[in-house]
């Protein structure tokens, strides 16, 4: 049996907050959920599965498939176990591989030390079985070999993924602060939109949600934007198998939507890069830019969701003055957005005390380190005459 074809448990890891999301993708492609934790979900399959996980999946950042578990004290544990594993199988003989790690053990005080322990025993073994040697290095543009080592507990992964999968490829004007692409597809879920309403998000910076939601939408593979993967490095990597997977992806997804996405910035600069970022993904026709203030975004009739992500302070600045933003949003949603879904993403939950609206659901997110949360309101149509839009959105060019 080829070693593509055994199977061994996967890993696919997460933002903190996002793994109930990344399990229901991976339930939905059909894989069983062994284990999950706030920062990833475990499943099983064959390293060729790897190359679905890593087409499909929006909310992971890393597909990991187990090698090897073991137990290690010391450095030179490590080293025995890592050389005994028969990685002629798996790297070319000149290629190239690179370390990563999660290290907590007594003995180790830098990870660094960990990787090049890891690099020696891969290196000699390489070396002894073929008399040569494959190059390593930082770069996560290859193979990528991944050990976690907790204690005396070892696990060593193949991570299939290379470089991670919220780099996927369209982004080229990211802007200030910029929302990772995983990230803003665990919060479209957690909204629930699937392009059947109307996606409104002011305030929308680069682009990130706002392509994301089509994506979403359209049921496209994130995936189908990038043209490396860390597999398609390893030996025995089948490029006519993944280039049919990607067609039979292309021929599923849709070629339209039910429902309108509109995004706006005050920023000309926001809305130029946007639309380029737009252009690169390949759903630009499906994205209404506009430059205005939030308050003045067009809300056509039907219903959907209004996604903001305003400052909150972090990063960007300080939140004086930010307040006024936060009561302006509920002055809009109660205004102009009746019979939607409003959602505000934020790590400042004084700040969105000033919204003035009773929140639904908190969901909780992490933007890197920053605890944030997803806040939902359900904006009812009420007797109040909802205030006219103007469907027209103000001109980006």
């Amino acid at each position: 049996m080829s070693f593509w074809a055994m199977k061994s448990t996967i890993t696919i890891t997460c933002a903190k907050g996002i793994s109930p999301y990344l399990r229901e993708e991976i339930v939905s492609l059909g894989f069983p959920i062994l284990a999950e934790n706030i920062a990833g979900v475990t499943t099983e399959g064959s390293l060729e599965d790897t190359l679905r996980l890593n087409l499909f999946i929006r909310t992971g950042q890393r597909v990991l498939y187990l090698l090897e578990s073991f137990k290690a004290r010391t450095p030179d544990d490590l080293y025995k176990n890592i050389i005994k594993v028969p990685w002629e199988n798996y790297l070319p003989e000149e290629g190239y591989f690179s370390i990563t790690s999660s290290v907590d053990n007594p003995t180790i005080k830098d990870s660094r030390f960990a990787n090049l322990k890891c690099k020696d025993a891969i290196v000699d073994r390489m070396r002894d079985k073929s008399g040569r040697r494959p190059e390593t290095g930082p770069e996560r543009d290859r193979i990528v070999i991944h050990l976690y080592w907790k204690g005396d507990r070892c696990q060593v992964f193949l991570d299939t993924s290379g470089e991670p999968l919220s780099r996927r490829g369209y982004r080229k004007i990211p802007l200030k602060a910029p929302m990772q692409e995983t990230l803003a597809a665990g919060v479209i879920l957690a909204a629930g939109w699937r392009g059947e309403g109307n996606f409104i998000n002011p305030m929308c910076g680069s682009g990130t949600l706002a392509i994301e939601a089509a994506l979403v939408g359209l049921d496209r593979a994130p995936g189908l934007l990038r043209g490396n993967f860390g597999f398609m490095h390893l030996k025995g990597f089948n490029e006519s198998f993944f280039k049919n997977l990607r067609r039979k992806s292309r021929a599923t997804s849709k070629d339209d939507l039910r429902g309108r996405i509109i995004a706006t910035d005050i920023s000309q600069q926001a809305i130029e890069g946007a639309r380029k970022n737009a252009m690169t993904a390949g759903v630009e026709r499906l994205i209404e830019f506009g430059i205005c203030d939030f308050s003045e975004t067009p809300v056509p009739g039907g219903g959907g969701v209004v996604i903001l992500n305003p400052e909150y302070g972090e990063r960007m600045g300080k939140e004086e003055g930010l307040g006024e933003i936060y009561r302006g949003i509920g002055d809009f949603f109660k205004k102009r957005c009746q019979g939607y879904k409003g959602y505000i993403f934020t790590g400042n939950l004084d700040l969105a005390k000033k919204v003035g609206l009773r929140t639904k659901r908190r969901l909780l997110f992490y933007n890197g380190p920053i605890e944030c949360r997803l806040l939902e309101y359900d904006l009812y149509e009420g007797s109040q005459k909802r205030e006219s839009t103007n469907h027209q959105i103000p001109s980006s060019k």
